[in-house]
């Protein structure tokens, strides 16, 4: 009798233990099913060497949580042949939208083509990728940021002067729109552009060693216009260095932090302001959009060379001693503190 009911017992655990199993094997599904049901985002960085890559990546990951969707960030950190596996990666995973910060705005076409084909939607975040026909390119006016750089000078009164250009990467499609921008200014304002350069890589080491090469150049201008604050920050060291900071007019992009300290210390005339907060919420939330297959609004239509493609340009805001704490520490982007940090005695109340 005991030999019985030891035998039941024993199979009325396994009964258990296997009902137990069962119950857990069935919640795992429903939650790798969860997961699957999430629209799943690719956001494939160039590099996070530009300060402001990073506010993007944060926000942009955050907005996409709100609203359901996850995020796989990847960084090439500058290599073009790198970006290219992280996005067959991408396509590999079965993601539905990629959202590319592009190396080299020549070279993607084929990973974009391919992307497509296995039905991804495909957003180009903040440079375009030429001849790509992607879903959505969304950006900063970038040609309005040349003009602020150069209205910036002309209230300085450059009018008349003498310029040096030391832009960013020559594989960036926004450098030649801010460059063009900056040209229509100075030349309605008759100030000669003595030379200009671009940073491979958008190395900042690289304005600084031209500066060092071209010592009659720097001598003779009056302003230098740098593609943004990263450059700006070792033109500037540079320039203390020759005991000439201050002299020459410099101005970037970006609102880094240093160039908001530079600006109130007076080493730095301007920055321009993109509130990165905005196009990286706004990418984010058009990602999810295309997921769903739902028509985005606010785009015109822009040429990438030979399709014409959905675009969302977002204004800049040009920022100078005058309006930093209207603009920089009203809006939370970086804390008074820290922008008056070496001049605590210029701090506002």
């Amino acid at each position: 009798m005991k030999k019985h009911i030891g035998s039941f017992l024993l199979m009325l655990i396994l009964l258990i233990t296997m009902a137990g199993c069962g119950s857990m094997e069935k919640e795992m599904t429903e939650g790798e099913k969860d997961k699957e049901d999430k629209i799943q985002i690719g956001l494939c960085f160039d590099s996070f060497v530009i300060e402001r890559w990073q506010r993007d990546r944060d926000i942009f990951v955050s907005m996409a949580k709100e609203l359901g969707a996850e995020v796989n960030v990847q960084n090439a950190n500058g290599d073009i042949e790198q970006q290219r596996k992280q996005i067959d990666y991408f396509i590999d995973k079965g993601m539905d939208v990629i959202a590319i910060i592009c190396i080299d705005s020549n070279t993607q076409s084929d990973c974009v083509k391919k992307a497509k084909d296995a039905g991804i939607k495909v957003i180009a975040y903040d440079r375009l990728i030429r001849n790509a026909d992607v879903d959505l390119y969304i950006s900063f006016d970038n040609e309005m940021v040349g003009n602020m750089m150069g209205e910036a000078l002309v209230e300085k009164g450059i009018d008349g002067g003498k310029v040096l250009m030391l832009g960013g990467s020559a594989t960036d499609s926004n450098v030649p729109l801010v460059e063009d921008g900056f040209r229509k200014v100075m030349g309605a304002h008759n100030v000669t552009i003595l030379d200009s350069m671009h940073a491979e890589g958008w190395k900042a080491e690289l304005a600084s060693a031209y500066l060092d090469d071209h010592m009659g150049l720097v001598t003779e201008t009056d302003a230098i216009m740098c593609g943004n604050d990263d450059l700006a920050s070792k033109v500037v060291h540079n320039l203390k260095e020759k005991r000439m900071a201050g002299d020459i007019l410099v101005v970037g992009q970006d609102a880094d932090l240093e160039a908001c300290q530079r600006i109130v210390e007076g080493t730095q005339v301007m920055t321009v302001y993109k509130p990165v907060e905005k196009l990286a919420q706004k990418a984010a939330e058009c990602a999810v959009k295309l997921a769903k297959g739902e028509e985005l609004e606010g785009t015109v239509s822009m040429n990438d060379g030979t399709y014409e493609i959905p675009y969302i340009g977002l204004e800049p805001i040009s920022v100078n001693e005058d309006n930093m704490n209207e603009v920089i520490i009203g809006s939370g982007f970086h804390l008074k503190e820290d922008v008056y940090l070496n001049v605590p005695g210029k701090m506002p109340e």
